[in-house]
């Protein structure tokens, strides 16, 4: 068995003064990723720095404009906010069916977005609504987060603080659950911005990760509604191919699920 420090600071500068000191630091949001990686021994840190209990890393706010969800608050705690329903229910349905109640009880907004899974549900959304992702450090907008295959563009030590999301006129996610993990075989978020712009993502898909989809939001600007999406076609170059399904059947439920989250949006 191998040795690790568990650290569990108050504030976001200690935490980010104890990642600093640590010979081989990670930071532990949730858990739902570190943990397991652990006990299988394909990670082994010096010290696990936990964030989950630092309290300017956890709540939700709504403005006029914006719906700001700090980084470590749970996804069920953001299925219980009166502001995020009222704010952006697509965030609120979304959240709802992540994972399983454990997940939800302790997985964590800030920690989906630093390991970008690339079947993970919030990065659609972040990306689809043109969110910006706060950090210790600075702003990121969402189309300069995410770089790949569980890769973004934080730094060593850039701690994820906070995601504002811009309140849309419409909004809504569909998603094809994998039914034992939960995770996207293919999900897509839809937004229409209150200045008409259209923004469509997907998870679950791509190789690459999350992603935009240029064909459906041209579709959609033009005319919001699912008829408008029954000619479009959906190249399978370059998504997932696996047990679960061919990069052709993903390339029909990016269709698929944007339409029916078109409805939902009405």
């Amino acid at each position: 068995m191998y040795e690790t420090t568990y650290h569990r600071p108050a504030s976001i500068d200690e935490a980010a003064a104890m990642f600093a000191q640590g010979a081989d630091a990670k930071y532990l949001a949730g858990g739902h990723t570190l943990i397991p990686v652990m006990k299988q021994r394909l990670a082994a840190p010096s010290d696990v720095i936990d964030l989950g209990k630092i309290k300017d890393l956890i709540g939700i706010e709504a403005t006029a404009d914006a719906l700001i969800i700090k980084a470590a608050t749970t996804y069920y705690d953001i299925t219980q906010s009166t502001a995020a329903k009222q704010a952006i229910p697509a965030i609120v349905h979304l959240t709802s069916v992540l994972g399983d109640p454990a997940v939800r009880y302790r997985g964590t907004i800030g920690g989906s977005l630093a390991n970008n899974d690339p079947a993970a549900d919030y990065p659609a959304a972040v990306l689809a609504l043109g969110a910006t992702v706060m950090t210790n450090k600075r702003l990121i907008p969402a189309d300069e987060f995410f770089k790949g295959l569980f890769t973004t563009a934080l730094e060593d030590n850039e701690i994820i603080t906070a995601v504002s999301f811009p309140i849309p006129a419409k909004a809504a996610y569909s998603k094809m659950r994998h039914p034992a993990s939960r995770f996207a075989l293919t999900g897509v978020f839809v937004a229409k911005s209150k200045a008409g712009e259209v923004r469509v993502a997907a998870t679950g898909a791509s190789q690459e990760g999350v992603m935009r989809v240029p064909a459906i939001e041209a579709a959609l600007k033009a005319n919001w509604s699912a008829a408008a999406l029954d000619c479009i076609k959906i190249s399978p170059d370059g998504l997932m191919a696996d047990i679960h399904g061919s990069s052709e059947y993903r390339a029909n439920l990016i269709k698929v699920m944007a339409q029916r989250a078109v409805t939902e949006a009405g």
